[in-house]
């Protein structure tokens, strides 16, 4: 059965599932506007989900058809995924920040084989055993995920509002789980009259009960060398600052205190550095140190595609000590192994 569920003063969300996934679903929202509903992410491209989404559209009182805009928190694909879909059925715009929008380009426009070139030069460079390697190097059919959600035809820009008539939506530049990750301000005084400045649709960067992965996400032609754990960090600090009545995640349930959240948040960042630096008394590349990182469940139960996800993690905080004059490369190391300074 469709979930919906009425947040009040004209917003609704629709529990879009996601196939195969511990996170369960997606919500989906449905902001009312003069010009009919716009949604905040669409789901994973799916037939199952498009069906939930339509079903959960008409529980809301409209229908696909009738959408007249589509604001993406971020590319990932369990919400940009239907977004084509939508469009396709109702001509509605799609809006994307920019950074995210390079992504979706060129994941469209690269052939599978260069990334998966490049993604087997990354492990190996991080220290990853041959074992794990081998199976981007295969001559075999491969298709990359993410290949087909709609080339956005709107930017979304940091601080305007968008175009929903008749509401007030800024946007505001999140980066950290995404490099173009927006968290969206709905400035009207909250339906309940909650103490607080409005309502946030905080996609994935502010969850209730789930700390965001922040990995790389590196373009093959930029040798940019980025940090994106400093951005979430900042982008945290930022949203603990509007410190909105209500904020409204993309996965699990709608919660307040966003400044409490975004200390626990930090807390736990500033903990998991202290600790690395501890793992970092010895040389460790980029994959033994994830090999020793605590995570949801033993490394040995840690399936192949989330162990690469965990060395992309444990790289984006080697970045941020570095950065911070706290760890260091081990000079002639191959791979290049860290360690504390």
């Amino acid at each position: 059965m469709t979930k919906t569920f009425d947040h009040g003063g004209g917003v609704r969300s629709v529990q879009v599932p996601i196939p195969d996934n511990p996170l369960g679903h997606t919500l989906v929202y449905v902001v009312d506007t003069d010009r009919g509903p716009v949604l905040v992410d669409t789901g994973w491209d799916d037939p199952a989900s498009w069906d939930t989404l339509t079903a959960g559209l008409a529980g809301c009182g409209t229908a696909a058809e009738e959408v007249y805009g589509v604001v993406v928190t971020h590319h990932h694909p369990d919400h940009h995924g239907l977004s084509a879909r939508v469009r396709e059925a109702s001509g509605a715009w799609v809006a994307l920040h920019a950074a995210d929008a390079a992504i979706v380009r060129r994941a469209r426009e690269s052939r599978p084989e260069r990334w998966f070139s490049y993604m087997a030069a990354k492990l190996t460079a991080a220290g990853a055993p041959e074992e794990h390697v081998a199976p981007l190097r295969a001559p075999r059919a491969r298709t990359l995920p993410g290949l087909s959600p709609a080339l956005p035809d709107r930017e979304i820009v940091p601080g305007e509002l968008l175009d929903l008539p008749g509401r007030r939506l800024r946007a505001i530049w999140t980066p950290g789980h995404t490099p173009g990750h927006v968290c969206l301000h709905l400035e009207e005084e909250h339906p309940a009259r909650l103490p607080g400045h409005g309502r946030l649709f905080s996609g994935d960067h502010l969850l209730p009960g789930i700390t965001p992965h922040i990995g790389l996400y590196e373009d093959p032609d930029d040798a940019t060398v980025t940090d994106p754990l400093g951005d979430y960090l900042d982008s945290l600090e930022r949203i603990g600052r509007l410190a909105p009545a209500e904020v409204l995640p993309a996965h699990q349930h709608a919660f307040t205190d966003a400044p409490g959240r975004v200390r626990v948040l930090l807390d736990h960042h500033e903990s998991r550095l202290s600790n690395l630096l501890a793992l970092l008394a010895e040389p460790l590349t980029p994959w033994r140190l994830a090999e020793r990182m605590e995570w949801n469940r033993p490394w040995a139960d840690i399936p192949y595609g989330s162990r690469t996800i965990a060395v992309s993690e444990a790289e984006s905080h080697l970045r941020r000590l570095v950065k911070l004059g706290r760890a260091e490369p081990v000079p002639g190391s191959d791979p290049v192994a860290y360690t504390a300074m």
